[in-house]
């Protein structure tokens, strides 16, 4: 490096490091909060000035933090698993089909990420009514897995143009392989960086719904993580105790983290891989 551009490089250094402070600065008041007693109303500036789980505990009592979780975890899990079959699915001929009719449909799957699904609930929620669907906890299914498909599709169909050599599958057809096996033993396991990608990304958004969930969700034993945060908000007679809201806020948040720091090898690759060619 060149004493020209040291100077430079130190500016450029600088300005990141502010950046994630910055960033960062919200999150620490937020921790600070979370470890102190809900008593403590103290001014959340002045950072960790008590240590105390009591915060957590009352949080995790409140929610019922075991239900709420396993709530949760099934409607991420189902909803997840059925995007991830039938992404991948129609994303391999969209990749290997060369005529008009596979481009049309890649393009008639990417404007499903034009329009959101919150603009067109009213529709949505008349239609369901007059299918004679139940109210339950299965109901936001239809809705995370309809918003995914558009961009996991997208996420798929580039990461097989790219990734995924069609030798392979040659090979695996003079050998006498069917398409679906072709498709389950020899490609389907080749997009293991993109499937992580798509559990990420379509994953946090659908355990961090709090839209689909207030909806369709009207017995509190269905509550995912989200509603059941709903009992720390406070009105004018009984204000909030951000203590104990910022503790269930990081409560909420631990198995993203721990499922992020696992798997964030596989989407980074993911993510690079099929965005080569879309």
């Amino acid at each position: 490096m060149s004493k020209k551009d040291f100077p430079k490089k130190i500016l450029i250094h600088t300005g990141i490091i502010l950046f994630l402070i910055l960033n960062m600065y919200p999150l620490i008041i937020a921790l600070s909060s979370s470890l102190r007693s809900p008593n403590n109303m103290t001014s959340p500036l002045n950072l960790f000035n008590e240590f105390t789980l009591e915060s957590y505990k009352l949080a995790f009592e409140r929610m019922n933090f075991s239900r709420s979780l396993l709530n949760s975890l099934i409607l991420t899990i189902i909803s997840v698993a059925f995007v991830v079959v039938v992404t991948s699915m129609s994303a391999y001929p969209m990749a290997r089909i060369k005529s008009n009719v596979s481009k049309f449909l890649y393009l008639f799957f990417l404007s499903g990420l034009i329009v959101p699904g919150q603009m067109v609930i009213i529709p949505i929620v008349q239609m369901i009514k007059g299918l004679h669907i139940p109210s339950t906890q299965f109901t936001p299914i239809l809705m995370f897995v309809t918003c995914s498909i558009p961009f996991s599709s997208f996420l798929y169909t580039g990461f097989i143009k790219a990734s995924v050599p069609e030798e392979m599958e040659e090979a695996a057809y003079l050998d006498g392989a069917g398409l679906f096996r072709r498709f389950w033993i020899i490609v389907f396991p080749l997009l293991l960086p993109a499937t992580v990608s798509v559990i990420i990304t379509q994953g946090m958004w659908i355990w961090n719904d709090y839209f689909f969930n207030l909806i369709f969700i009207s017995k509190s034993s269905q509550t995912p993580l989200p509603l059941a945060m709903l009992g720390f908000m406070g009105d004018k007679e009984n204000p909030t105790q951000w203590n104990t809201l910022f503790a269930a806020c990081f409560l909420c948040a631990l198995p993203l983290i721990l499922a992020f720091g696992v798997l964030q090898k596989y989407f980074m690759s993911g993510l690079a891989s099929g965005a080569v060619k879309g």
